[in-house]
């Protein structure tokens, strides 16, 4: 299944099968999926139908019961295929074309004849001909005409012609019929190899994973392969090696390398308690690791299939061009008919045009009879026309779109996506966890005179210590993060929804509200302008006393990303206009808004109201809205936006609901992500444009006689080539993302 011309004959065949509910093709894998009613079909009948419709079947299995590696060593039996039969043809051709040019030029070879014929069946009928015209009478038969009968119809009428040769003096043709099919079976080794390159993300990614594990069993180390774990198993990772699998650190510390998940080249520290995610590389301490997730779901598998999804997934720009193309062969069987005919009937009107061409293309010779003109014109037509290009415009520019993205930590699940992300003009942010860490963090320690930032955040901290508050917690390990020791506090005593008050070095230190202070006998007025200031930018502050003196004001705050200023910037300079919807209050939302840059902001809005709000946008903004968030409140609304971006730290639902997720949680892979999905589709539209700029131009030029059928087979070979050649080029550009976004910051 080479391109959509071919997915979609298939497709049609299924579809005619009383029962098949459903059928999604994927050219990128070579797979298509069936879903279907078991009371009326099986599995044999749907091997049938693909075969009637003209194409070969490598293997039938059950959903989830074949996996990418599989699938990747069916690639690689095509490619050697491929390569056998590329040999089988490419010898004796070669020989044909050292025979023939002393034949016609110098000194006629005794029995050429007979030597080309022989020297060319195995190249027409055996080495690609015995598929090629296989698929060809199958393909006639089911009245969905492929590529192979173009090619068949190209090369079997020259060979069965230079047979006359025997009975009558004539023109012989066997060279061409030898010449298009090898060079049809090139082009197919080619377009293996250049597709191979196209949709090398795939491999890629299957090459990232562990291949063997080390496991404790039966109170014993054991190496086992990779497939063979279970969850629950604990592994040992020891420095240097790949994680066999999700899991949770047990025991160990060590810093891991993330990049192949998020595109981040900053270890990333992990110690008992954290997760770790298969094939990411242990850089330094030993880690016994719990396996949690085996199989096709892990986050690997998910990643793979996640980029096959959007490598067999179709963009709406190609459906126009897919309903041209299910025409394109008949009205080129139809076109070559009319160009034999005219050539047969009517050379003579039609001969100036030769004699014109004549001047400056040295295989034009108006000298032909009228039944030569006719069959080389008719030839001509037949093997340049390249539906195959055409079917290869979308997918492989999406191979390689979708496996850039992988590479980045930016999956993009359809090519629907692709085409609607390019255009969007709204982009809707929730706070927490998006533009935000999703934590609180100690932001700001303000002493009161006669104190010192230090005394205030131990005194702090040390009282805070015996709280299991989220507040408390985000003071201390802030304390501890500025290198502070912390003492331990005594007679611990917690007021509700007040703070808290314990004893330190034989003082009482009390932290909490206006109120906790006050109803100890702490005059607070000194402290009113720094914590109305605090609170006024939307953090929560918190009053510090020693003894009975007011000793300064503490702020935690859920504190904003590094990269959300410069990648809601960077969005700007795409044209994007940024609306933050959030459920918190609009003064905390405020304070994040003025902060980032946000041009608008919708605060109070309870979960369903996010749909509501992305609704009033597509209002103003049409159908180019699309929505990040991370949580489970985000999902109905990441489905109502018209592209969904989850980040990946997220909720598992969240991202399910998503068209593109972003394995890491940093904002400026949204702006990834959009300068991809531009590229990507500028490349599809390029695609398009060469491939139908190429057919326009080429039959026309066929048809009139100016084309002789070897450089036909040719320049349809390069026609693909082209195409998938442009599609690769794309890796050349790099979506500018982070880098740009750090420059505008």
């Amino acid at each position: 299944m080479g391109s959509d011309h071919c997915a979609g004959i298939i497709a049609t065949s299924l579809r005619k099968l009383d029962g098949v509910v459903d059928v999604t093709t994927n050219i990128a894998a070579h797979r298509v999926q069936v879903r279907y009613e078991t009371d009326k079909l099986d599995s044999s009948r749907i091997r049938r139908a693909v075969e009637d419709a003209g194409y070969d079947v490598a293997s039938v299995s059950e959903e989830g019961s074949s996996d990418a590696a599989d699938d990747a060593e069916i690639e690689e039996a095509y490619l050697s295929q491929a390569w056998k039969r590329l040999w089988i043809a490419a010898v004796p051709t070669t020989l044909i074309m050292t025979l023939m040019m002393p034949h016609m030029f110098w000194q006629p070879i005794p029995g050429y004849l007979v030597l080309i014929a022989v020297l060319a069946f195995p190249v027409v009928f055996l080495a690609g001909g015995a598929a090629t015209h296989r698929s060809a009478w199958r393909s006639l038969k089911s009245g969905q005409l492929n590529m192979d009968v173009l090619i068949s119809m190209g090369s079997l009428p020259p060979y069965f012609i230079g047979l006359v040769g025997f009975v009558y003096p004539m023109t012989s043709f066997i060279e061409m019929a030898a010449t298009i099919m090898a060079f049809h079976m090139l082009g197919r080794y080619l377009e293996y190899r250049a597709k191979g390159q196209a949709s090398s993300a795939i491999r890629k990614l299957l090459d990232m994973g562990a291949k063997t594990a080390r496991v404790e069993r039966d109170g014993e180390e054991v190496e086992v392969p990779v497939k063979q774990l279970n969850a629950g198993d604990v592994m040992i990772v020891r420095p240097g090696e790949k994680v066999p699998t999700d899991g949770v650190v047990l025991e160990g510390e060590s810093t891991v390398d993330e990049s192949i998940a998020t595109g981040e080249s900053v270890p990333v520290e992990k110690a008992a308690g954290a997760t770790v995610l298969g094939a990411t590389i242990n850089q330094q301490g030993l880690l016994k690791v719990r396996a949690t997730r085996v199989g096709k779901d892990t986050f690997l598998a998910q990643v793979i299939r996640l980029v096959e999804e959007a490598q067999g997934s179709r963009v709406p720009v190609q459906e126009l061009a897919d309903r041209i193309t299910a025409r394109f062969v008949p009205a080129v069987l139809v076109i070559a008919g009319g160009a034999f005919i005219a050539w047969l009937f009517f050379s003579g009107p039609l001969s100036p045009i030769l004699v014109w061409g004549e001047g400056f293309l040295p295989w034009v010779d108006s000298g032909q009879p009228p039944i030569i003109l006719a069959m080389l014109a008719a030839i001509a037509v037949l093997v340049i026309a390249c539906p195959c290009a055409l079917g290869l415009a979308t997918p492989t520019a999406l191979m390689v779109g979708s496996g850039m993205g992988a590479e980045r930590g930016v999956l993009i699940r359809s090519g629907s996506a692709i085409q609607s992300l390019k255009d969007i003009k709204a982009i809707v942010l929730d706070k927490t966890g998006t533009i935000t860490k999703g934590e609180p963090a100690l932001t700001d320690a303000l002493p009161a005179q006669g104190f010192t930032e230090k005394q205030v955040l131990v005194a702090a901290a040390a009282v805070e210590a015996g709280s299991a508050h989220p507040l408390a917690d985000a003071i201390v390990q802030g304390a501890k993060a500025r290198g502070l020791s912390i003492g331990s506090a005594t007679g611990f005593n917690s007021h509700t929804a007040r703070g808290v008050e314990a004893q330190l070095d034989g003082e009482r230190v009390l932290v909490g509200s206006r109120r906790l202070l006050t109803e100890h006998g702490v005059a607070i007025s000194a402290l009113e302008e720094p914590l109305t200031a605090l609170e006024g930018a939307g953090k929560t502050a918190m009053l510090v006393a020693i003894g009975d003196r007011p000793a300064g004001v503490v702020a935690v705050a859920d504190t904003i990303k590094d990269d959300s200023a410069a990648a809601i910037e960077a969005l700007h300079g795409l044209g994007i206009v940024c609306v933050m919807v959030t459920g918190d209050n609009e003064r905390t939302a405020q304070a994040v808004a003025e902060q980032v840059g946000l041009d608008e902001v919708q605060a109070g809005v309870l979960p369903e109201g996010k749909v509501d709000a992305i609704r009033q946008l597509q209002a103003r903004y049409g159908e180019h809205v699309a929505m990040v968030g991370d949580g489970i409140n985000d999902a109905p609304a990441l489905k109502q936006a018209n592209v969904g971006i989850a980040i990946g730290a997220g909720a598992d639902v969240a991202i399910e609901a998503a068209d593109v997720t972003l394995v890491s949680g940093e904002l400026t892979k949204v702006v990834e992500a959009v300068e991809l999905s531009r590229l990507t589709f500028r490349k599809i539209v390029q695609n398009l444009f060469w491939a139908w700029g190429y057919n326009l131009a080429a039959i026309p030029i066929a048809a009139i006689g100016l084309l002789h059928p070897m450089i036909g087979v040719i320049a349809m070979t390069a026609s693909s080539l082209s195409v998938i050649g442009n599609s690769v080029l794309l890796k050349r550009s790099r979506p500018a993302g982070k880098s740009a976004a750090g420059s505008r910051a």
